[in-house]
């Protein structure tokens, strides 16, 4: 039975000092996301997905910072409680586990993922009210363009290579090069 912790900020910028510093838990393995937590996909949440097995906590700081969708928090829980792992929250004092929750916690858990995915859903909307205001004072131009990168695209499209392939071989996404051949 290992305790794992699993630990997540938004950005490379922040640090995970605050989470489960005082826990007096010694944790067996500590798992770090410096991503947004309004999806699944990411690296450090994947290992952990990949390396718990039955017996295992896994301590979350809070609920926000395991997930801020509420389907994908309860989708998680469920499948880490159906392979016999516990989760448990600590800023909320809440702990999931394979032989079942009480009502009230199940409660508290979709109130307060319903408060997370909220907050995720306010945070995206400032930051494009933001980005409309300085597109409108001509102070916004988006990610600027990597030219080495669309060059990279338009020779390897000339010499009949697909586009995912193109991908794959420049490192970016399907999108990114289908607006390179579009310029």
């Amino acid at each position: 039975m290992a305790h794992i912790a699993y630990l997540r900020v938004s950005t490379v910028d922040q640090n995970t000092n605050r989470q489960l510093t005082d826990t007096g838990i010694p944790f067996d393995k500590t798992f770090i996301d410096k991503c947004s937590g309004g999806s699944t996909k990411r690296p450090a949440l994947t290992e952990l997905k990949d390396y718990v097995r039955e017996g295992d906590t896994i301590h979350a700081h809070s609920i926000d910072r395991l997930a801020r969708n509420l389907a994908d928090l309860k989708q998680l829980i469920n499948e880490w409680n159906n392979q016999g792992i516990s989760v448990r929250f600590h800023k909320e004092n809440l702990t999931f586990t394979a032989s079942g929750n009480d009502h009230m916690s199940e409660l508290m858990l979709n109130m307060l993922g319903a408060v997370a995915q909220f907050e995720l859903a306010i945070i995206q909307e400032r930051r494009q009210e933001g980005i409309e205001r300085a597109k409108a004072a001509g102070k916004y131009k988006g990610r600027p363009t990597n030219k080495a990168n669309h060059q990279r695209i338009h020779k390897l499209r000339a010499q009949g290579i697909s586009l995912r392939k193109i991908a794959v071989s420049v490192g970016v996404s399907l999108s990114t090069v289908q607006r390179a051949l579009d310029k």
